[in-house]
């Protein structure tokens, strides 16, 4: 059966070629357009549409009010159109916590010079995210659990990144709760405490989000060095470094080349580039090879971390279609180190974390709303 798409944009160009794309393919069916943000609400309510592209800027309402309006009254897939700026950044990220399953640049150039290419990625973007678990889609979706209070320990708590005179970071505001139901249980038993050197997160599809609701629990204290691997363009990674570091108690920040790993600080893998680790804490930043489908690759993020810190790293596998991630945990495994990933239930897109559970290669398979827990409990 045919996806069936709702095309919103108050741009009439770009409307007539995102449904021309769209229509080319025989397995997606445009069923309507719509101009604004109320327009896609009733259009939406009215066609009940598998997947509603969605532009930000429109007037009467923009895409994200849209977004949120459409989500309490029809849930419904949500591919957002942004632009490659900083401002474009964080209204994309805003649109994701709003309910938006994923996003694509709005770049006029490309649809008229290579529409090859567009099409294919276009395409494959609707029917992926119409397959999408849209209950996990939105960081508000389900109330996420209260970050643990940290346990005394003789180690004080992180400096944070700007100085050190800087005020205790406030515990961050509790999402609106919702009538969501409640995630799926955990699939693993507690987790293996251990003093990790290193955690390790990859994710895609859904990441941002899933970032959020796992980093939120973790204390400012919390004893390993974090490394995230998200599939991100290059102008959104700075965005959402400063978005997790104004939400979370640990500080986050988009990784340097240079960087040193400790306690406490998240470092984000800069969009287009890759991201490797050493012996000795050192963070390298190496240009992104066109040759590679993933820039930054969680792949390469992991195998750097087996070389260098053997079976002392933790390593976990988030939302996300593709399988990045499966051949530098199997790295991982080999060198003693642990790998969990996250449930069917709670993903977005269980592709990663399938990828990681069929090549048996988890250690352990959690409810994303559990993994921030136990990765507390984990590591000591």
């Amino acid at each position: 059966m045919a996806v069936k798409v709702l095309v919103v944009d108050d741009s009439g160009f770009f409307r007539r070629r995102v449904s021309e794309i769209l229509s080319a393919d025989s397995n997606i069916q445009v069923v309507g357009t719509a101009t604004n943000g109320r327009e896609a609400i009733d259009q939406a309510l009215a066609l009940k549409p598998d997947v509603i592209t969605m532009d930000y800027e429109m007037p009467m309402m923009d895409g994200i009010t849209a977004v949120r309006h459409i989500m309490q009254r029809c849930p419904t897939p949500v591919l957002m159109f942004s632009s490659l700026t900083h401002e474009g950044a964080r209204v994309t990220l805003d649109a994701l916590d709003a309910g938006a399953v994923d996003f694509l640049p709005k770049n006029f150039e490309d649809i008229s010079r290579n529409p090859e290419k567009v099409k294919q990625l276009l395409c494959e973007k609707v029917h992926t995210i119409a397959r999408s678990n849209r209950r996990y889609s939105s960081f508000s979706s389900a109330p996420a659990a209260p970050a643990p209070t940290p346990a005394p320990a003789p180690a004080p708590a992180h400096t944070p990144t700007t100085t050190s005179t800087a005020p205790a970071r406030p515990a961050p505001a509790a999402p609106r709760p919702t009538a969501a139901p409640a995630p799926a249980a955990s699939t693993s038993a507690a987790p293996k405490r251990k003093a990790y050197k290193l955690l390790a997160i990859g994710t895609s599809t859904g990441g941002p989000v899933a970032l959020q609701r796992v980093l939120t629990q973790l204390p400012a204290n919390f004893p390993a060095p974090i490394v995230l691997i998200q599939h991100m363009p290059a102008a959104f990674t700075k965005a959402f470094a400063e978005r997790l570091d104004k939400l979370c108690r640990i500080s986050v920040k988009e990784a340097e080349d240079g960087d040193q790993l400790r306690p406490g600080l998240a470092l984000l893998a800069p969009g287009g580039k890759q991201m490797m680790v050493d012996g000795r804490g050192t963070v390298k930043i190496l240009p992104g090879d066109e040759r590679l489908n993933y820039r930054p690759c969680v792949d390469i993020t992991f195998g750097s971390a087996s070389k260098a810190y053997g079976d002392k790293v933790l390593a976990v596998v988030l939302t996300g279609m593709g399988a990045d991630g499966r051949e530098g945990a199997r790295l991982l495994k080999q060198g003693g180190s642990q790998v969990w990933a996250q449930d069917e239930a709670s993903c977005v897109i269980y592709g990663m974390p399938m990828a990681i559970v069929k090549a048996n290669l988890a250690d352990a398979v959690y409810s994303l709303d559990d993994i921030g827990r136990h990765l507390v409990e984990a590591c000591v």
